[in-house]
């Protein structure tokens, strides 16, 4: 079993659908730049009402990615 090193980066993502689309879209987004993401955890949930309803999802996140040989 190889030993992993993790790196962490907290995120909020947002969405009008849910709280699932939110951390999906962190997700989606983080992956463009950050690689070997495996793991996330939910620190919050939070949002904006108008007119007295939801109108955004924001979801913090934590998301943790190894680090690779070579990296610092």
């Amino acid at each position: 079993m190889d030993n992993h090193v993790y790196k962490i980066v907290e995120l909020v993502g947002t969405s009008d659908q849910g709280v699932g689309e939110a951390v999906e879209n962190a997700l989606q987004r983080a992956s463009r730049t950050i690689k070997n993401i495996r793991w996330f955890e939910t620190l919050n949930i939070r949002g904006s009402v108008e007119n007295g309803k939801v109108k955004q999802f924001q979801v913090t996140v934590k998301l943790g990615f190894t680090v690779e040989d070579g990296e610092d």
